[in-house]
């Protein structure tokens, strides 16, 4: 049946027109930057622009006017004071937005989380808010991205990176700036409130470094990674996908892994790396093969994916090297990572007494899809009118007393948990990703795969594999307030697959100390909105005229 409802979706691509040529002695244009980097004191501005990064125009939702977004930039230690400014004008997609932090542990400001319904009401039209907070301790790569429905896939989503002065790799590398951040995107051609009533949604493209070709499209310009012989870089690899993942591989050329999702790891020699929705990898590539061009390869999980006609592909550029597309062969890899290989560098260990079942909780979700809607542990996940963190402000301590019924797991305060993930059905395999926390993963889902509880990888995006197979994490709870743990895959998110675990409730207001009054004015100004000032009024009926597989309400 997956596959069934994976294929019949191939009419999003636009198939008449030319098949995509390459030739050996085409020249490229130069590398294009990742957006304009910015630090973080910022107006971020969320605008309607439009472009057509694999040749396709389409309005979409831009974070800066570019895609992807700017990479905000930030030495470790600084603070970050974000103004994210709502210009929004297309009533095809949505009007209001919010914007998450994407592996900022907001230890005491959960309420600038950026998570619409869970820690705040999105900010409406010619409105914004200030995000002021501090990443404690904090380095190494992360993103940002809307959390209002799939906004996401419309385009808002961009890099940012706190760099450590005192970085314990500092001696391997010698190139580590924004030149060396690459992003790994999928793209649609139909806006993402069209694409929400429908099951089994597949992406039109690949983009890297927000340059991209589709099947039957032009040959439309390529990303250039430009590097010099002899010098050593870390690339920072950065899934912003709303769907897919990407095996992420470069011709010739092994690579040296030492961050997964933030957090160092032991180095670990690899040629290929599955990168899941919402994951990001440090690794280093010595820069020591004949000059020339190599192909920069991004496989997307989906069907039939190859690398024809320059398909899922960017270009690694020597320095002296003709502006021409590389005649480089694809290998099959013989060294790709596996997640269980991976090891913390800092403090490695896993909280508590080893063992399975041994923490002071233990939570067991089951994930289902039944007829496209994805449940956990029997419970759809709906948004709720009221955000559950003013939920608690307001005095919901209890489980039975917060919203989503069924949808919220009250965790209580320096406990250790944990969490087993595993799921029934098609739709697999579901990246995990919990806000306010990172976890060791104790179990990595895979066949044969082990428990360690000596020195498990720590990060915050782990996959809980396919049908029959299972993740298992561990974190503390030092962290009050109410974090959302859910599939970073946005269709199935949008579709049920989500929980909120709400932590120490009654610890959540001395945790936060004051809360701007800003913040307070976001669900006022939310709740006046009527449907049409929303956007995407017509989404519903547009996807019917597309399809009959549709989401049940």
């Amino acid at each position: 049946m997956y596959l069934l409802l994976t294929s019949i979706f191939s009419f999003f691509s636009i198939t008449r027109a030319a098949s995509i040529v390459l030739r050996s002695n085409t020249s490229l244009p130069p590398s294009l930057p990742i957006g304009n980097a910015v630090g973080p004191v910022t107006n971020l501005t969320i605008s309607n622009g439009m472009i057509a990064p694999d040749g396709f125009l389409r309005s979409t939702t831009l974070a800066g006017g570019t895609f992807p977004g700017p990479l905000i930039m930030v030495n470790k230690g600084e603070s970050f004071a974000i103004n994210v400014v709502n210009e929004l004008k297309d009533p095809e997609m949505w009007l209001s937005t919010s914007v998450h932090w994407h592996g900022i542990f907001q230890n005491g400001t959960n309420y600038v989380d950026g998570t619409s319904f869970v820690t705040q009401c999105p900010i409406t039209q010619n409105n914004s808010f200030l995000h002021r907070f501090k990443a404690k301790n904090q380095a190494g790569t992360y993103w940002y991205h809307s959390h209002y429905s799939s906004q996401t896939c419309d385009g808002l989503r961009g890099p940012l990176v706190i760099y450590d002065p005192d970085d314990p790799y500092r001696d391997w590398y010698d190139v580590d700036d924004e030149t060396t951040v690459i992003t790994l995107a999928d793209w649609y051609h139909i806006a993402s409130p069209v694409l929400n009533y429908i099951i089994g949604v597949n992406p039109i493209s690949t983009l890297i470094n927000g340059l991209g070709r589709y099947t039957g499209g032009p040959a439309s310009d390529l990303a250039v990674i430009n590097v010099e012989y002899g010098k050593r870089y870390r690339f920072r690899l950065v899934g912003m996908t709303c769907d897919p993942s990407f095996v992420f591989s470069i011709d010739g050329h092994n690579l040296t892994v030492i961050e997964a999702d933030g957090g160092l790891t032991e180095p670990l020699l690899v040629d290929s790396l599955q990168v899941f929705a919402g994951q990001r990898y440090s690794v280093i590539l010595n820069a020591t093969q004949p000059v020339g061009n190599y192909w920069l390869r991004a496989l997307p999980s989906t069907t039939g994916a190859s690398f024809t006609g320059g398909l899922n592909t960017a270009i690694l550029r020597y320095s002296g090297a003709s502006s021409q597309y590389p005649t480089t062969n694809h290998t099959t890899s013989v060294m790709p990572l596996l997640e269980q290989n991976l090891h913390a560098l800092i403090n490695p260990g896993a909280p508590g007494i080893p063992g399975y079942g041994k923490a002071d909780m233990n939570i067991d979700i089951t994930a289902n899809n039944l007829g496209g809607v994805y449940y956990m542990n029997n419970v759809r996940y709906r948004p709720p009118t009221v955000p559950v963190l003013l939920q608690i402000l307001s005095g919901a301590q209890q489980a039975t007393d917060l919203l989503p019924n069924g949808s919220v797991i009250v965790l209580e305060p320096n406990q250790v948990i944990e969490l087993t993930v595993q799921t029934v059905g098609f739709g697999g395999p579901h990246p995990i990703h919990l806000h306010g926390h990172a976890f060791d993963v104790v179990q990595s889902a895979g066949v044969n795969s082990t428990f360690n509880y000596n020195n498990p990888v720590r990060r915050d995006v782990a996959s809980a594999g396919i049908q029959g197979q299972q993740m298992v994490v561990r974190f503390v709870t030092d962290n009050a307030g109410p974090w959302f743990l859910h599939c970073h895959i946005d269709w199935h998110l949008e579709a049920g697959f989500a929980i909120v675990l709400a932590e120490n409730p009654a610890g959540v207001r001395n945790h936060l100390g004051v809360i701007p009054e800003s913040w307070d004015d976001l669900c006022p100004k939310f709740n006046a909105l009527a449907p049409s000032q929303l956007g995407a009024v017509n989404a519903e009926q547009q996807a019917a005229n597309i399809t009959t597989l549709l989401l049940p309400n």
